[in-house]
């Protein structure tokens, strides 16, 4: 007897086709929903950071390093070239104005020096002698005046004495006549004599003050040289600690090549670096602050160095309230630097998210605390805390500000 076979409703080919066609409604299911841009991506809280949106006053400021410096640093130059004879003080002395530093030997300076001496002595010597050849002569040209007028004085004797003999007729016509011939002789070479020796005495001043101008100039030129001679004894121009000394015994050194350096340590000042891109918008008495041994300090700045090198400028800034003790020179700082004035504003903390973002957006958590979305947002600017919120955002939101860089193009975060 046959038994009748139950015919079977699902074949293996029916059910692999039905599983064909859920793999592809999935497949198209998956396109469609990441198509619409609802992508959605587990992340455990605890891998995340959540800032809570806040209302603060704000003020722009940007971090810059700063490094302190001595108050006022004078650089010791070789005024003169030489060699280095002798080492008077080691690296790092406190000197006092005046204290020699290191002495320099040049010979040819040196000879120079005794040239120029001699040269002087020389001088000296040769206006003495003009001085006592112009003393005599003047004193020859006196005595000749004295004569000139002892002769004028007796022919005006006989000339007068000569002349009432001859209205007497005492004497002869050409006796008379004789008389006053000498007479007028004898004065016309009175007042010769007289010219000479004004002439003579003028001619004597003229010397005597172009040969004082010349020995006054070749002293000055002698205390010249004695002073470049002098100059190969470097020593400190100012009090303070004697850095950076760079000349060892028996080193040979130009002239103007650097030896080293005064820091004058009553006081110290901080130079700080900052970016090309702030360069319009420093001036001098913008303020600055940072942390020292667990209290802020203020600094301002007074001086601007407008040069570029390397895509960055510098300022020299002072303590406003005294200098933090134990602060030391070459000691690094961490500044605040302030670019506006304090002001109230809505405030989201900095984070790793800028970077993916570029300010444009952030994922905001939902009230319940399970999920996060994006959500457009404006910034302006910013400080070394928060970034100032323009709008998209409100005072309590909470939002996510540690980076996303493993979030990818997800819309939504879901919160475990």
């Amino acid at each position: 007897m046959d038994i009748p076979l139950e015919k079977k409703r699902f074949t293996r080919k029916k059910i692999g086709i039905i599983v064909g066609c859920v793999v592809i409604a999935a497949l198209i299911l998956f396109v469609l929903f990441s198509s619409t841009g609802n992508s959605r991506l587990n992340v455990e809280k605890e891998r995340i950071t959540i800032s809570e949106v806040q209302k603060g006053n704000f003020q722009e400021n940007i971090p810059v390093n700063g490094v302190v410096l001595p108050i006022k640093t004078i650089y010791l130059d070789a005024m003169e070239g030489g060699r280095v004879e002798e080492r008077f003080v080691e690296d790092g002395a406190m000197m006092k104005k005046g204290e020699p530093i290191i002495r320099l030997s040049n010979t040819d300076l040196e000879l120079s020096l005794v040239n120029q001496e001699t040269q002087v002595y020389n001088l000296l010597t040769q206006m003495q002698i003009s001085q006592n050849a112009a003393r005599q002569n003047t004193i020859n040209k006196r005595n000749n005046l004295t004569d000139v007028e002892n002769n004028l004085i007796e022919a005006k004797r006989k000339y007068l004495l000569n002349k009432k003999l001859l209205e007497k007729g005492a004497i002869g016509r050409q006796d008379y006549i004789e008389s006053e011939n000498n007479f007028n002789y004898q004065k016309e070479k009175f007042h010769l004599a007289n010219e000479v020796l004004a002439q003579d005495s003028l001619s004597s001043k003229q010397e005597s003050q172009q040969a004082t101008e010349s020995y006054v100039r070749t002293r000055k030129a002698l205390e010249l040289m004695r002073r470049k001679v002098g100059d190969l004894v470097v020593k400190a121009p100012v009090d303070g600690q004697l850095t950076a000394l760079d000349a060892e015994i028996g080193q040979s050194k130009q002239k103007g090549e650097r030896l080293g350096q005064i820091d004058v340590v009553s006081g110290y000042k901080v130079r700080a670096e900052i970016d090309e891109h702030y360069i319009s918008r420093i001036f001098n008495g913008q303020r600055g602050s940072f942390d020292f041994n667990g209290k802020t300090y203020d600094l301002e700045i007074k001086k601007v160095y407008t040069q570029v090198s390397n895509g960055r400028f510098q300022v020299d800034m002072h303590f406003m309230e005294g200098v933090p003790e134990n602060i030391r020179r070459g000691q690094s700082l961490q500044i605040k630097l302030a670019l506006s004035q304090e002001k109230e504003a809505i405030l989201v903390s900095k984070g790793g998210f800028f970077q993916q973002t570029g300010g444009n957006w952030i994922f905001k958590v939902s009230e319940n605390g399970e999920s996060a979305y994006k959500t457009p947002i404006k910034l302006g600017s910013q400080n070394t805390e928060y970034y100032e919120v323009l709008e998209g955002i409100k005072p309590g939101d909470r939002v996510i500000t540690s980076s996303y860089s493993n979030f990818g193009d997800i819309e939504e975060l879901v919160l475990n």
